[in-house]
C-alpha cells in the first residue's frame, strides 16, 4: 500500500538533514534521544495464497514518518537540543509483528513484565500504527499494560473509543461512527432508503455494518442485503441477490484490497445503473477510477479524509531520493527488510493515496508536542534531568492543543479528534475523486453536497431506491412484509389527516372544532352556525310570539267586559283568563330559541312551555270534563256531580297538574340541566350551536303531559255530539289533534335534520301549539261576541240545551 511508506520516508530525512548525520544503514531505524515506534504495513502477508516469503505490496508510507521527525528535528521552536529518532517495523502479517513489538515494550533488550518499570524506562515513548483494526487489536493489550501511547493514524474501529479496554489509545483521524454517519446523511440527502451494505469480513468491516445498523434505526432506511466480504466471496451471486431485490444503491465499506476485486466483477458482469457509496479506505483510489468500463457501473460517491498540502514534502522526496541507496544487504532481520524502498520514484509516492499521509504526520507532531511539554521545554532548551516515562507523555498527549497545517489538533475523552472534516467526492468522468461537498464535526455539524457537481448515471436525474414509491398526500403507509420500507398507501378518510413529521403510519383524527376531507394533510376550523336574534327568520317568529301575547290579552280583555255572557260562561268562565294567561307565559319560551346557547337560554327554552302548557291542558282536561259530566254523567252518577261541585273539582286537579309537573322539572333540571352543545357528528364541515336537553330528565315532565294531553283528547271526543252552540269539546278535540299532528312533525324533522334552522322549527313547533287552541277554541268565541250577539244571549242557549234534551230522551 503506497500511501503507508510516504509517511514513512518523510520522517527519517528531516531528522537526517537536520542533525547532518551520514546516510543511514536502513530507512527503518535512526537514533535519537527518544524514540518513536513505527507499525507499517510494508508488506501484505495476509491473503490466502502462500508464499515463500512476503510479497512487498506497498513502499510509500512510511516515507511520512520521517519526514515528519525531521521536520520535528529541525524546527527551532519544538524541543529544542532534543534529538528524536524512529524504529520502524514492517507490520506484514499477525503472525509476524511481535518483534517489533517486543522490542518497543523491552527496556534493555529484555521484557519484565512485573517488574518496576519506573526504575527502567523503555526508550520508545510512543507508538504510531498500525494500519488495520485487525492488527491493532492484536498489539494494542501489550501497550496498554504500561500505558504505551498508541497514536494511530488508519484505525477508526469504534471498540477504541472504549477507554476502560484501551486506555493509552488516541488517534489522528475520526472513527468509523463519524464515516457511518456521513454516509446515512448521504442516504437521507438524496432520499435512498434501499440499500445493501458490503464490508469487509473483518473488525473494520463488521464494526461499520454494526454502526450502519444503529444509526439507521430511528430513519427511514433499510438495509434488506448485506455482505461480508473475503477471498472466497461469490460476487456473481452477490450480484443476483441485490439484484432480485431491486436495490440501486450499494455501499462498500472495505479496505481496497477487498474492494478492487469486488469492483473489477462488477465491471466483468456488467452490473449497471448503481449507486456506489465508498468508505474513506478506498474513496480516493487511483487505480479504479482509471479501469475499463468503470462507468459502466454507475454513479460512485465517496467520503474520504480531506487531503492536506503538507508544506515541504515533495522536495524532500526529491532530495532523499538522490541520496539514498537502493540495496542494505543488512536488511533482513525480518520481513519489512526484503523492500527495495528507497529505489521508488518520488513521482509514484507523490501520486500514491493520500488519505492517511497527514493522519500520520498529525500523530509525530502530537508525540512530539506531549513530549515537549513533558520535558518542560523552553525557548532554547529543554530540562534534560526528567525523566521521560511512556505514561507521562500519554497524559500531555491528552492535552493536546495545537494547529498543524491551518488544522486543529485535540483530542476528546475517548481518545478521537474533538475537531475533523470529509470530503465528499464523485468520481468524474476524467478519472478523479472530484470534491462536491463536506463534512464537518467539532461542537456543531456541518453537511454539504453540491448537486450539481454530480453526473449522474440517469442522465441527469437523482437515482432512486426505494421498496416502494411514496405516498401521495394524504395517504397513510401500512407496512407490507418484515421492512417499514416497503408499504401499501392507504387514504385518510373524512374527519383525518395524515401529518408525516409526525407519523406516517397513522391518520389523525381532526379536533370537535375542525373538518377534513377524504385525504387531508392538514384540518380545517369547522363554521359555527346558530340562529342569532338579528336573522330575518327569528325576527318573524319573535314578531309572531308578540302578536300573539298582544291577542291574548285583548281577548283578555273582551272576555273581562263580556264576563257574564253565556258565551264566556260556556268557555270556562274564570278559567278562561287562567288559560289565556298560561299560554301567554307558555310563549315566553319561543323568546330563547335563538342567539349563542348559554346555560340560562338553554334552562329558559321549554321550561316555560312544560310548566305552563301543563296548565292549559289541565284546564281543558277538567273543562272537557265539565261538559260531558254536565249533559251526561249528571243524570247517571249524581253524586260524582255533586262531589265535584262541592269540592270545586275543577281547581283541584289543576293544582295537583301543576304541582306535580313543578315537582318533575326542579328535579329533572336538578339531575342534569340543560347546557350548550356542539353538534359535530351530522357535518363534516360545520359545527351546530345547540342546546343538550337530557331525555331521561325530561322524560317525567313529558309523559305527564303527554297523559293530560290523552285524558283531554278522550274527555272532548265524549263530547262530540253535544249541542253545536255548545260544543267547546269539538274545539278542544280539533286543538288537540293539531297539537298531536304539530309534534309528530317536529319530531321526524329531528330525526332527518339536525342544521341551525333545528332551533326555528322548535320555535314554530312551540307556537303553533299555542296558536291551535287561540284560533280554534277562543277565536271562534270572540267572532260570536263581536259579529252574532243575537246567539250570546240566554235564551238561545237555552233553546239549545232542550233541543238537545228532546232529541236524548227520544
Amino acid at each position: 500500500m503506497k500511501h503507508f511508506l510516504a509517511s514513512f520516508w518523510l520522517l527519517g530525512t528531516f531528522l537526517h538533514v537536520c542533525t547532518q548525520r551520514a546516510i543511514p544503514a536502513s530507512e527503518f531505524q535512526l537514533e535519537g534521544d527518544y524514540l518513536i515506534g513505527g507499525l507499517f504495513d510494508v508488506h501484505d502477508d495476509t491473503g490466502s495464497v502462500y508464499h515463500e516469503r512476503p510479497e512487498a505490496i506497498d513502499c510509500s508510507n512510511y516515507v511520512m514518518i520521517r519526514f515528519s521527525v525531521e521536520q520535528v528535528n529541525n524546527s527551532t521552536d519544538l524541543l529544542p537540543n532534543i534529538s528524536v529518532g524512529y524504529d520502524i517495523f514492517d507490520h506484514c502479517s499477525d503472525t509476524q509483528n511481535f518483534p517489533g513489538v517486543l522490542k518497543f515494550i523491552s527496556a534493555n533488550g529484555s521484557i519484565q513484565p512485573w517488574s518496576d518499570r519506573q526504575s527502567v524506562p523503555s526508550k520508545v515513548i510512543a507508538v504510531v500504527g498500525p494500519f488495520t483494526s485487525t492488527q491493532s487489536l492484536t498489539v494494542a493489550p501489550l501497550f496498554m499494560v504500561n500505558l504505551v501511547p498508541m497514536v494511530n493514524y488508519a484505525t477508526s474501529s469504534s471498540v477504541f473509543s472504549n477507554k476502560a479496554k484501551y486506555p493509552s489509545f488516541l488517534r489522528t483521524l475520526p472513527s468509523n461512527s463519524d464515516m457511518i454517519d456521513v454516509i446515512v446523511r448521504i442516504l437521507q440527502k438524496f432520499n435512498w432508503r434501499w440499500v445493501a451494505f458490503l464490508n469487509s469480513d473483518d473488525d473494520y468491516g463488521n464494526d461499520g455494518l454494526d454502526l450502519f445498523t444503529q444509526k439507521i434505526k430511528d430513519t427511514e432506511i433499510c438495509l434488506p442485503y448485506s455482505k461480508g466480504l473475503s477471498d472466497s466471496t461469490n460476487y456473481s451471486q452477490t450480484f443476483k441477490q441485490i439484484e432480485a431485490q431491486q436495490i440501486n444503491v450499494i455501499i462498500v465499506f472495505a479496505p481496497e484490497n477487498s474492494v478492487e476485486p469486488l469492483i473489477e466483477s462488477a465491471v466483468l458482469l456488467n452490473v449497471t445503473n448503481k449507486v456506489w457509496i465508498a468508505g474513506d479506505a478506498w474513496a480516493l483510489n487511483k487505480k479504479l477510477p482509471k479501469m475499463k468500463g468503470i462507468k459502466n457501473i454507475g454513479t460512485v460517491l465517496g467520503v474520504a479524509e480531506p487531503v492536506v498540502t503538507i508544506p515541504g514534502f515533495s522536495d524532500f522526496l526529491h532530495s532523499s531520493k538522490a541520496q539514498l541507496h537502493c540495496k542494505y544487504a543488512e536488511q533482513d532481520k525480518f520481513c519489512n527488510q526484503k523492500c527495495n524502498c528507497s529505489c521508488m520514484n518520488p513521482e509514484d509516492i507523490l501520486a500514491a493515496d493520500p488519505s492517511y499521509s497527514f493522519a500520520i504526520y498529525s500523530a509525530i507532531y502530537a508525540i512530539a508536542h506531549a513530549l515537549h511539554n513533558t520535558l518542560q521545554c523552553g525557548a532554547d532548551k529543554c530540562n534534560s534531568n526528567i525523566t521521560v516515562y511512556p505514561y507521562i507523555v500519554l497524559a500531555e498527549l491528552r492535552k493536546s492543543n495545537f494547529t498543524l497545517v491551518n488544522n486543529s489538533i485535540q483530542f476528546d475523552d475517548n481518545g478521537n479528534l474533538k475537531q475533523g472534516s470529509y470530503s465528499i467526492v464523485f468520481w468524474n468522468n476524467s478519472g478523479d475523486a472530484q470534491e462536491i461537498g463536506f463534512y464537518q464535526f467539532n461542537s456543531q455539524v456541518h453537511f454539504f453536497i453540491d448537486d450539481n457537481k454530480i453526473e449522474w448515471h440517469t442522465n441527469g436525474e437523482v437515482p432512486t431506491s426505494l421498496c416502494s414509491p411514496e405516498c401521495p398526500a394524504g395517504y397513510i403507509k401500512k407496512q407490507n412484509g418484515i421492512y417499514e420500507c416497503c408499504f401499501d398507501c392507504e387514504i385518510c378518510p373524512n374527519g383525518t389527516y395524515v401529518n408525516i413529521t409526525e407519523s406516517p403510519y397513522t391518520c389523525i383524527k381532526c379536533k370537535d372544532i375542525e373538518w377534513s376531507e377524504e385525504g387531508s394533510t392538514s384540518c380545517n376550523l369547522r363554521a359555527v352556525e346558530y340562529i342569532s336574534v338579528t336573522d330575518i327568520v327569528a325576527i318573524l317568529v319573535l314578531v309572531a310570539a308578540c302578536v300573539f301575547v298582544g291577542m291574548t290579552l285583548a281577548m283578555s280583555v273582551l272576555f273581562s267586559v263580556n264576563y257574564n255572557t253565556p258565551v264566556v260562561r260556556s268557555a270556562g268562565g274564570p278559567m278562561c283568563f287562567l288559560i289565556l294567561g298560561c299560554l301567554s307565559l307558555s310563549s315566553l319560551s319561543v323568546f330563547f330559541h335563538f342567539g349563542k346557547p348559554t346555560v340560562p337560554l338553554c334552562t329558559l327554552r321549554y321550561l316555560p312551555f312544560l310548566l305552563f302548557y301543563t296548565i292549559c291542558l289541565a284546564c281543558f282536561v277538567v273543562r272537557s270534563f265539565q261538559i260531558v259530566c254536565i249533559f251526561k254523567i249528571a243524570a247517571k252518577i249524581p253524586k260524582l256531580h255533586s262531589w265535584w261541585v262541592k269540592y270545586n273539582g275543577q281547581w283541584l286537579v289543576i293544582a295537583v297538574a301543576f304541582v306535580i309537573q313543578a315537582i318533575f322539572l326542579v328535579i329533572g333540571y336538578s339531575c342534569k340541566p340543560p347546557s350548550p352543545y356542539n353538534e359535530t357528528s351530522w357535518y363534516a364541515d360545520k359545527i351546530i350551536l345547540s342546546c343538550d336537553i337530557s331525555l331521561k330528565a325530561s322524560t317525567a315532565s313529558v309523559v305527564l303531559l303527554s297523559s293530560i294531553c290523552a285524558l283531554c283528547f278522550i274527555f272532548s271526543y265524549m263530547g262530540k255530539n253535544l249541542p253545536k252552540n255548545y260544543n267547546e269539546a269539538k274545539a278542544i278535540t280539533f286543538c288537540l289533534l293539531l297539537l298531536i299532528l304539530t309534534w309528530i312533525i317536529f319530531a321526524t324533522e329531528c330525526m332527518l335534520y339536525r342544521g341551525k334552522y333545528i332551533q326555528l322549527l322548535s320555535a314554530l313547533a312551540v307556537l303553533s301549539s299555542l296558536y291551535s287552541f287561540l284560533f280554534w277554541y277562543f277565536l271562534p268565541k270572540c267572532y260570536i261576541i263581536l259579529v252574532q250577539p243575537h246567539k250570546n244571549t240566554q235564551q238561545y242557549f237555552q233553546g239549545l240545551i232542550q233541543n238537545y234534551t228532546k232529541t236524548i230522551s227520544q
